[in-house]
This record gives C-alpha cells, structure tokens and sequence, in this order.
C-alpha cells in the first residue's frame, strides 16, 4: 500500500514536539509539505524531510494535493482552513478546540462529510495510558456509579510553550478566541465525557483574567459541571500554576474512589471502600515539560489506511467544545447553562 502524502499546516510547538516527530515515525506515513507564514520555520521542516515549503496553506493544497493534513493553527482559523483542506479532499486532523463556534464546527463536520473525508479532533487526552487505563476500570463496573468528580488541567501558561513565547498567538484574543479554556479546559470536556461516557447536561462557570496582564483572553476558570447521569463535578482550566504542571482526575463512586495523575509513579490509584487499594503504573500523562507520544497522529493514520472513522470524530469534538462554549455563557449571564 502507498503512504499516506501528508502536509502539516503551521509549524508551532504542537508540531515540533507532536505532529512531526509522530508523522516522521509512522512507517504509513510520507510528509510532502509544511506551511508556515514564517517562511523560515516551514523551510527548516522541509529541508529536514525532504518536503516542499509554503507560507500560503491554499498554494499549497491545489499544487501538493496531499491525502492528509494537520491543522495547528490558532484557533481562529481553524475551521476555515479545515473546511478548505475537506473541500480539496484531504482528510484533517484539527487541533483543539476544533472551532471558535459551534456553527463552525457544524460546517467542518458537513465539509468532511460531503467530500468523504475523515476528520479528526486532537484530543490526545483520550490516549494517554492513564486515561485509558481508568477508562477499562470504570467500564468494568467493579467502582460502581461515578458519583461526583474533579477534573483540572494547569501549567505556568503558553509563554514557555509556544514558539512565539509571550508575543504568540495565545494570548491575542482575535486569534485565539479563547484563552486557557480553549487551550485547556476543552482537554478536560472531552476527557470527562469520555471516562464517563456521559454527556453534560449543565455547566456554571467563573471565568477570567487574573495574572496574565496585556492579554484579553481568560487565563483561569472554574465550572461546575452536571452529567446527564446526575453525576456533578468540577473542571479547572489554569495559566497561573507557576509551580508546575497539574493534569489530575478524580472520580469519587458507589465503591470507591479513582485518582488518575495525583501520584508521580502510580499513575492510577483506586481504593475501594473495604479497603483494598489497586495501584497501576502504565506511563505518565504527556506534560510541556515531558512531552510523551500523543498516540493522536498513529489513530489519525490508522483511521485512513483501514477506512475506519476516527473514534475521536468532529461530532464528538464538537460536544466537547459546546461545554467550553456553554461556560462563557454562564460567565456573561451569571447564569447555569443547559446543553441540549
């Protein structure tokens, strides 16, 4: 079977660190091209690879005609250049957030659909091995019913991540959107809706900008969340934990309690209520600091070389995006939102 001809649109840290390397290493895959507006980083790629460099992503859809591309761009764009790729038949993988709306991510979702394309959200907290491994123990029944949880995700902010350091992207409100929600509260939507496998039926939300000065997008919330199970919890999404990195679950049940990323080795701990306690070690959740295989560029690759549908779908990021959505609701009415 031929490779699948890739072309990674925005050469930032999610690239660098993800996309590529991940691209470079699957044996289906042969990237063609990279696009940047920095025309230097896009070169650098390509002379790397021996791929073709572009600064114009629509150049070089009609001249490359890849069969895939990645979408890591700021938020902003992110449906527009993704329904452009669909529209030329390439299959996408889109960073999150999908969208900047809800309507956008419904119009990603037709464009993929009318050219028969896959697409695919990078929710890569789905595939980190602790994630997982909560998931195959929930699923099992042996906790019970999930009755309330915690669910936070919080690093020092995207200053000491992104290429652009403090002039990136992230902190322009007009390209970015959003800011620690969509960076990071979106992981944790979809990261509670999975190990659940529940949708939230009501989000209430306090949002704002407490540190991060000169920026207009949030950089700390704090939701409450109500699943359709009855379930309740929160969710945190932070740019100010300047002592480090915190990506932890906690899911209190009928039999007992599941902690996920609170313990630096045992990276899934349960403890039942007659005592027993189960300790698991299966690889640490991928940090800023410690970056560890996403397993999101083998499922994106997978999906295409089998025709199988990406589990981690449009439809499903869009839900995951309508609870991030729903909470600035709440912040600007001060009230609880319903999701249909």
């Amino acid at each position: 079977m031929s490779k699948v001809r890739v072309a990674v649109i925005g050469c930032g840290s999610i690239s660098k660190y993800r996309h590529i390397p991940e691209y470079a290493a699957n044996e289906n895959v042969e990237i063609v091209a990279f696009v940047d507006v920095v025309a230097e980083r896009s070169q650098a790629y390509a002379d790397k690879y021996g791929a073709l460099a572009f600064t114009d992503y629509k150049e070089m859809l009609a001249q490359v005609k890849p069969d895939a591309v990645s979408v890591n761009l700021p938020n902003a764009l992110h449906a527009p250049v993704s329904i452009d790729a669909a529209n030329a038949g390439a299959h996408v993988l889109v960073e999150k957030p999908m969208a900047a709306t809800a309507e956008e991510g419904h119009a990603m979702i037709e464009a993929a659909k009318k050219n028969g394309v896959f697409l695919m959200v990078g929710h890569n907290q789905r595939l980190m091995p602790p994630h997982v491994k909560a998931k195959e123990i929930l699923d099992s029944g042996k906790l019970g019913k999930v009755l309330t949880f915690r669910t936070s995700f919080g690093h020092p902010g995207p200053e000491g991540w992104s290429v652009d350091g403090r002039n990136s992207w992230f902190f322009e409100k007009e390209d970015a959107i959003m800011g620690a929600m969509g960076d990071l509260g979106v992981h944790k939507s979809d990261l509670i809706r999975y190990l659940l496998s529940d949708e939230v039926s009501e989000v209430g939300a306090f949002i704002g900008t407490l540190h991060k000065d000169g920026t207009q997008v949030d950089d700390n919330a704090t939701c409450l969340i109500r699943m359709k199970s009855g379930a309740i919890g929160s969710l945190v999404a932070s740019w100010t934990y300047y002592k480090g990195e915190d990506n932890s679950t906690v899911l209190w049940c009928e039999n007992g309690v599941m902690k996920i990323g609170t313990h630096p080795d045992d990276q899934v701990i349960v403890e039942l209520r007659d005592g027993t306690i189960e300790k698991y070690k299966v690889g640490a959740i991928s940090t800023n600091d410690k970056q560890e295989s996403s397993g999101v560029i083998d499922a994106f690759i997978t999906s295409i070389t089998t025709n199988t549908p990406p589990s981690i779908s449009g439809e499903e990021g869009l839900k995951s995006l309508k609870v991030i959505l729903a909470a600035f609701e709440s912040q600007a009415t001060g009230r609880i939102i319903s999701l249909d």
